[in-house]
């Protein structure tokens, strides 16, 4: 399997998200924040609540701990 590096899901871009009231971006590829999108819609839940529920529960950089929940999300059964 080989995989299509310049495919724009590999970009990292910087995304914005409003924490604790407080405007902040975060560097994360476009392929995880759409996943990010679709499990916070999944739950019903709006995309700054989820990544303020990781935020507060993350030992890590917040860039770091989005991909890590992401993965985990996808692998679980």
């Amino acid at each position: 399997m080989t995989d299509d590096f310049s495919d724009p899901a590999y970009a990292m871009r910087k995304h914005s998200v409003l924490l604790n009231g407080h405007q902040t971006s975060v560097s994360l590829e476009d392929a995880f924040w759409r996943q990010l999108k679709s499990i916070a819609k999944t739950r019903e839940i709006s995309l700054n609540k989820l990544v303020t529920d990781i935020d507060h529960a993350r030992t890590t950089n917040l860039s770091s701990a989005l991909r890590v929940f992401v993965l985990r999300q996808i692998t679980t059964p």
